[in-house]
């Protein structure tokens, strides 16, 4: 396994893109209402990411038709945007999006409200971001890879939750997907150890029911089997000597 280190010119880049990836973050949060459709905050998104001289991580990333997944209560991930998905009262909705900052990707996801939503809706989403922190607690140098992998499913079982096991984190720079895999539950090794200039995407994806998801026939769209909710939440982070730098998250 060939895990990339990056130089402090990388990593530059990388801050500012993941400074824009959250400001598009936080436009689309604002955007997000009753009879909005998904296809009008993928407009919005690749129009913010654009206006900053950035290109979308996501749009023709292997054929994906859009700048951002828009997943929707019981979709997991790679949600494809449509004019004919219009949210609703009480839906939740996973936006993930990624951004290229002169050739370095910052990723990161969220999972949202709309409207008024359950206390049950609620409390998945504020597990499933809290389970993130968990993690990066031992998002530092000397600690393994796993024992992040290990700190969520703790949390998210903890919970009453399952985390999606067909799907995991990963590296982040140069390229969108890089070595490692960063899985959310539990592993037999501790996996690598973790050293500064390491860049990690950390997403817990969490179903309130079993963890098996399918993918739908348009070949993107994964559901969780049983139909109950997803939620995720994500940010591109660097390993430092001391606390790991959440590079896709404002202060």
């Amino acid at each position: 396994m060939s895990v990339s280190i990056k130089s402090e010119k990388e990593l530059a880049r990388m801050r500012e893109a993941g400074k824009i990836l959250s400001e598009v973050h936080d436009c689309l949060e604002a955007l997000i209402a009753p009879g909005i459709t998904t296809k009008e905050l993928d407009r919005r998104a690749y129009e913010l990411i654009c206006a900053h001289g950035c290109t979308p991580s996501f749009l023709n990333y292997n054929g994906f038709p859009a700048s951002i997944c828009a997943s929707v209560n019981e979709e997991v991930i790679h949600g494809i945007p449509s004019k004919k998905r219009v949210l609703k009262e009480g839906d939740i909705i996973s936006i993930d999006a990624g951004v290229i900052y002169e050739g370095y990707h910052s990723d990161a996801a969220r999972t949202h409200a709309v409207g008024c939503i359950s206390p049950e809706a609620r409390r998945l989403i504020e597990s499933t971001k809290q389970s993130f922190f968990e993690g990066i607690k031992f998002a530092r140098a000397g600690c393994h890879l796993f024992e992040i992998s290990a700190a969520i499913e703790d949390y998210i079982v903890a919970k009453g939750y399952s985390c999606v096991r067909d799907y995991v984190g990963h590296g982040v720079g140069a390229k969108l997907h890089e070595e490692p895999e960063v899985p959310n539950f539990h592993q037999k090794r501790r996996g690598i150890k973790l050293v500064p200039g390491m860049t990690l995407a950390i997403e817990p994806m969490v179903n309130m029911g079993k963890p098996d998801v399918y993918v739908l026939d348009n070949d993107w769209t994964v559901v969780t089997e049983d139909k109950t909710l997803s939620a995720h939440y994500e940010n591109t982070i660097l390993i430092t000597d001391g606390e790991p730098e959440i590079l896709s998250l404002r202060a």
